[in-house]
């Protein structure tokens, strides 16, 4: 099975960015305790692959989604396709898999649409308190449009990285048979475990956005923060094929920075209560919690690779 090798951006990297904002995140972590509008105007930047700006009323703004379609997509108009949702993480943005993946090149010859939507700054793609409703941009609204433009059909799968890889399990888990699949490459996947909510305020707060404005406190308003826990919602990813993998970190992370590591040591304890909870309520999963590592994209495109022969066939593509 072919790897995903880094693509590089010139200037500063996103990389770079991602690793600054983390910082910033550990230094507040540890001080502190169904739309029916068309698409707008489409953006073509390849043969395939092309951004398109979705109008959306659970947002209230238009918000972008990259595509990579299908290589044979214009000469078969009768054909429908199924379709790969990848979410990005926190403090990135929707064209991080193009950018840090060769994911263009690994779907060459594979009839799959893959379809990148925007989760917003802090990249958890939720319903926000009183503010814009991700989960049902990502959920509805995007799927709905996909399926009136680009011959989508309703086989799904989904997956994501760090706060991506939490929607993928929410989305999953919050709207059961959705997707056929659903992956997570070191997601937040117990939001109420001990220290985990002052991640997630840590996230928020580098956006310069008011904690509560999530979910509200997390004690105060704790049946909301449960009902956006995959933890929690688990019941709901019965019958879903399921990837969920997660480093012990600490001394591990690439190149040299300590940060990627304490990041996924950080969400060790998320990870194996989620995974303890599925095994407890008999819902099969592939897991791979793994020691050291560190919460960057070196770790995850190789689960990606690894979680690949999963979502394939879920998908019914070869692998």
């Amino acid at each position: 099975m072919p790897d995903l090798p880094p693509k590089h951006a010139a200037g500063v990297s996103r990389r770079t960015v991602a690793r600054a904002t983390a910082a910033a995140g550990l230094a507040v972590l540890f001080g502190a305790a169904s739309g029916t509008a068309r698409a707008g105007a489409a953006t073509r930047l390849g043969p395939r692959t092309l951004d398109v700006s979705v109008p959306s009323a659970a947002l209230g703004r238009s918000a972008p989604v990259r595509l990579i379609l299908p290589s044979g997509f214009g000469a078969r108009p009768e054909r429908t396709y199924p379709v790969l949702y990848l979410l990005h993480g926190a403090h990135d943005d929707y064209t991080s898999w193009t950018r840090e993946t060769d994911i263009e090149a690994f779907t060459e010859g594979r009839d799959l649409i893959v379809a990148m939507p925007d989760a917003g700054p802090t990249g958890i793609p939720s319903v926000w308190r009183g503010g814009p409703d991700y989960e049902t941009f990502q959920v509805k609204e995007v799927p709905a449009l996909l399926a009136r433009e680009y011959r989508a059909s309703g086989v799904r799968a989904v997956a994501g990285v760090s706060t991506g890889g939490y929607g993928a399990m929410a989305h999953a888990a919050r709207h059961p048979g959705a997707f056929r699949a659903a992956a997570s490459f070191s997601g937040i996947l117990d939001t109420t475990a001990p220290g985990v909510p002052a991640i997630m305020d840590a996230i928020v707060a580098r956006e310069n956005l008011p904690a509560a404005s999530l979910w509200g406190h997390p004690l105060l308003n704790l049946l909301t923060w449960r009902d956006f826990n995959p933890r929690a919602r688990a019941t709901g990813l019965r019958g879903t094929a399921l990837y969920v993998s997660q480093g012990s970190g600490v001394g591990g992370g690439s190149g040299g920075d300590p940060l990627p590591g304490l990041l996924e040591s950080a969400l060790w304890p998320s990870a194996q209560g989620f995974t303890g909870t599925l095994a407890r309520l008999g819902i099969r999963a592939t897991t791979h919690l793994y020691s050291g590592g560190g919460h960057d994209w070196p770790y995850w495109k190789r689960e990606f690779t690894a979680s690949w022969p999963m979502l394939a066939h879920a998908l019914g593509v070869p692998e």
